[in-house]
């Protein structure tokens, strides 16, 4: 077995986790209170465009959360608003309010002092761009294990 394959899935999973910890520390040194890293994380990748709850799920890890329930919270809170899809009644369509919007931009502006001080640590923007490049394959590679074994990704999104 390939010890670093498995170093790989390992760091990907904490990176995750260490990242949520960052969008905690960034919420809790504003202010905010009132929603959690997952939830500011949804309004971040709702951004500027009104989507369904299953286009917001394809863009994001919500990792032990649930989207319905935590966008449910976000509209209770005034960060989200929502209506009823007019192409399919059954599902809704949400977008930012002016205070998700703020959010948004809280991690936004997070995100990119970020970029910019990873420049001083010697990581590239071409250095980036190959970890993204490696870490895109390895997900093409990972949605062809699941085809192969007979799970489509409309069964898994059921799933998950």
């Amino acid at each position: 077995m390939n010890q670093d394959y498995l170093d790989t899935i390992a760091a990907i999973e904490r990176l995750h986790r260490r990242c949520l910890e960052v969008i905690k520390t960034e919420l809790d040194r504003s202010g905010v209170r009132d929603i959690n890293n997952i939830q500011s994380l949804i309004l971040f990748n709702i951004g500027e465009e009104e989507l369904t709850v299953g286009e917001l799920t394809l863009r994001g890890c919500y990792h032990g959360s649930n989207v319905s329930y935590n966008l449910k919270k976000l509209v209770d809170f005034g960060y989200v608003s929502h209506r009823r899809s007019a192409h399919d009644r059954r599902s809704y369509r949400v977008k930012l309010t002016d205070k998700g919007t703020k959010i948004r931009r809280l991690l936004d502006d997070m995100f990119a002092r970020h970029a910019e001080a990873l420049e001083g640590l010697n990581i590239s923007v071409e250095s980036m761009g190959q970890a993204n490049d490696i870490l895109l394959r390895l997900d093409r590679f990972w949605a062809s294990q699941s085809d192969a074994y007979g799970i489509s990704d409309k069964a898994l999104s059921r799933v998950a």
